[in-house]
């Protein structure tokens, strides 16, 4: 667990600079394909190396590239978990195939960490990133959750949709949730913290894409992948910003 808990000092030193996140789904011709978040917090490596290694000690020096499960997160965490209530364990259990990878170099200035995970349906996904909230509730809840506390826990239920002939994404605000989540000062230092950060959606699509709704969509040279960029606080307070349909060529 020693490892895990680094990853999250590692995330709450990412929050005091600006951080890219990235949200990619890969699908292919048969409606299957690949979900992750990918988390780039190298300018940190450039603010806060020395705090890093402080708490890296002998392993300062040495490059990390390491991966784990929540699978085996969830085996040791097995009695809190059994402590939580059905409804709990169940969203959890969506998470067990996800795999966390980190890549840490304090020489090249690089901190990089990407939760995957592989799906039969990108309808599958929904939720997936409120999912992560949850586990808060686990015993030692931030350094549980790779990304930290809060992240994907932006009131809304997220939902995507693909048919062959149109993709969506769509957050739909839960109103009651953003009513009765409290304003603090957390809250607000939260949002100070990420006002630099982005947060950037790349999708690839077995299809020549037709059209976009979002008018800022970049496409690739083969117009079968998009990329468009928000600004963090987007993410975490107007999460319907980032609705949009993708037509596809017949």
């Amino acid at each position: 667990m020693k490892l895990y808990k680094l990853f999250a000092f590692c995330f709450l030193l990412a929050t005091l600079t600006s951080c890219t996140f990235t949200e990619n789904i890969t699908i292919n011709d048969n409606g299957t394909g690949k979900f992750s978040v990918d988390m780039d917090g190298s300018a940190l490596m450039e603010m806060a190396g020395d705090q890093i290694g402080n708490q890296m000690g002998a392993d300062a020096k040495k490059e990390i590239d390491s991966s784990f499960t929540f699978k085996q997160l969830f085996d040791e965490k097995k009695d809190s978990i059994a402590k939580l209530s059905p409804e709990t364990q169940k969203e959890i259990k969506k998470l067990e195939n996800f795999v966390v990878n980190t890549k840490m170099s304090s020489e090249k200035k690089q901190f990089l960490m990407t939760l995957s995970t592989d799906f039969k349906n990108v309808n599958e996904m929904q939720d997936i990133l409120q999912t992560l909230s949850t586990l808060q509730k686990l015993e030692g809840g931030a350094a549980a959750s790779p990304f930290g506390s809060g992240f994907g826990d932006n009131n809304s239920k997220l939902s995507y949709s693909y048919d062959g002939k149109k993709f969506t994404r769509k957050a739909v605000i839960d109103a009651q949730k953003k009513a009765q989540k409290p304003k603090d000062s957390a809250g607000d230092m939260s949002k100070m913290m990420f006002a630099s950060s982005t947060y950037v959606v790349k999708y690839n699509f077995p299809k020549k894409i037709k059209k976009v709704s979002n008018p800022n969509a970049l496409f690739s040279d083969d117009r079968k992948s998009i990329t468009i960029q928000y600004p963090f606080t987007d993410y975490m307070e107007n999460p319907d910003k980032l609705n949009f349909d993708v037509e596809f060529e017949k």
